[in-house]
């Protein structure tokens, strides 16, 4: 390749090691374009989701990167500039490979859930053809799994499930609302019909969970919107179509919010004052100031912008510390977050796409994560998705509450 283009940071002790070089690459007849940016330091790029000048080197990046390769900078993959889709400098440790291996592996895994009463995992292969409910014993001692897990097939979708309060069974998201499912028999009784029939084409449920009081909460994918790419829809798209949902134990339902791509990854702090909401396809994870005797949002913010680096915030889970484990969707990762919406480090694992996190464990701190198999046409022939990861933290988790109804 003899076109070459060098970003500079005008306050980088480094700059002139750049101009430097730049002019060594002319010596040898490349053709070399550099662009310095005023009043910006040496780690700017990664400063993108606080300055203006951070994401126009981003961009200019791209775009050179779309003119080099022929093609428009829309279609250019950030995986490009960031091939592990992670800023630099996070601490990466090796998750390794599953940790129980299906006799098929899943289409997408979704919605681990850990009961210690009886050591069991349950999860969801929810776009297999019928999607299926999975229940793995574990041993209470060591968290290992023990024998081969009873498999329930579905008549619908199901791709999240919350036990429910002295009441045999789950609360569920149904591919069009709510439902109770069957633990013995996999059978759903649908007790709310949100989205209709007509409108399966444009609309589906996605991830969700329960809060402190036992209320649950559903959030909708736009299908269209998703099925474009992240952060691909056109200007004149609109606002995409996916809601968020708060379903109560009286019945009643109360529509909470609206604008998702794709809505998922549910999980609330420690003190449940903040509730966390990952827009998965638009690359967002947003915070809530969460009230809870009415269950009502207000003071939406920004919490984790990854729209510059990829990787798409899938399910989360947070520990007793405040911090967020996020199963980061194309990235081989579940990554770490603290409150204050530092990435502190992550977990890489042999499949691109882990799902959903959920803690469990004799001490319940251990992760268990629901991948899923990588259907893109450059997948590697190695990856392990489809299957189940397991790591160890060593920080507790905090539980999932049950629906009180």
């Amino acid at each position: 390749m003899n076109n070459v283009y060098i970003n500079l940071a005008e306050l980088d002790l480094l700059r002139s090691e750049g101009e430097a070089y730049a002019a060594k690459l002319r010596s040898f007849g490349k053709q070399v374009t550099t662009k310095t940016y005023p009043r910006v330091p040496h780690l700017v790029q990664a400063m993108d989701g606080v300055l203006d000048t951070a994401r126009q080197w981003i961009k200019d990046m791209c775009t050179y990167v779309a003119v080099e390769f022929g093609r428009h900078p829309a279609d250019v993959q950030m995986d490009q500039l960031y091939p592990d889709g992670v800023e630099v400098g996070v601490p990466c440790i090796d998750g390794g490979q599953p940790w129980y291996r299906l006799n098929s592996p899943m289409v997408l895994g979704e919605a681990p859930l850990y009961r210690e009463s009886d050591s069991t995992l349950h999860y969801v292969d929810c776009l297999q053809d019928p999607a299926e409910l999975h229940i793995l014993q574990l041993d209470s001692k060591t968290g290992d799994a023990v024998g081969k897990p009873l498999v329930h097939k579905l008549d619908d979708s199901v791709t999240v499930a919350c036990f429910r309060e002295n009441k045999p069974g789950y609360i569920c998201a149904y591919f069009q609302g709510v439902a109770f499912l069957d633990e013995a028999n996999g059978a759903l009784e649908i007790v709310k019909e949100i989205i209709p029939t007509e409108d399966r084409e444009i609309r589906r449920f996605n991830d969700g969970g329960v809060d402190c009081r036992g209320r649950f909460w559903l959030a909708e994918i736009d299908r269209k919107a998703l099925s474009i790419g992240m952060n691909r829809q056109p200007a004149d798209y609109g606002e995409p179509l996916g809601r968020l949902w708060r379903y109560d134990p009286d019945g009643s339902c109360h529509l909470m919010e609206t604008g998702l791509v794709c809505g998922n990854g549910l999980a609330w702090s420690p003190h449940n004052k903040t509730m966390y909401l990952n827009d998965s396809a638009a690359g967002l994870i947003w915070a809530y100031d969460f009230d809870i005797p009415t269950g009502d949002i207000s003071n939406k913010s920004l919490f984790v912008d990854r729209r510059q680096f990829g990787g798409e915030p899938d399910g989360m889970v947070c520990d007793v510390e405040g911090n967020l484990w996020i199963a980061m969707w194309g990235t081989y990762r579940v990554m770490c977050y603290d409150p204050q919406d530092k990435h502190l480090r992550d977990i890489k694992f042999t499949a691109k796409n882990q799902a959903c996190t959920a803690w469990g464990g004799p001490n319940y701190d251990t992760l268990y994560i629901a991948s899923a198999t990588d259907k893109s046409a450059n997948r590697k022939a190695d990856d392990d998705g489809g299957h189940l990861f397991r790591y160890h933290v060593g920080v507790r988790g905090l539980p999932k509450y049950a629906f009180k109804g």
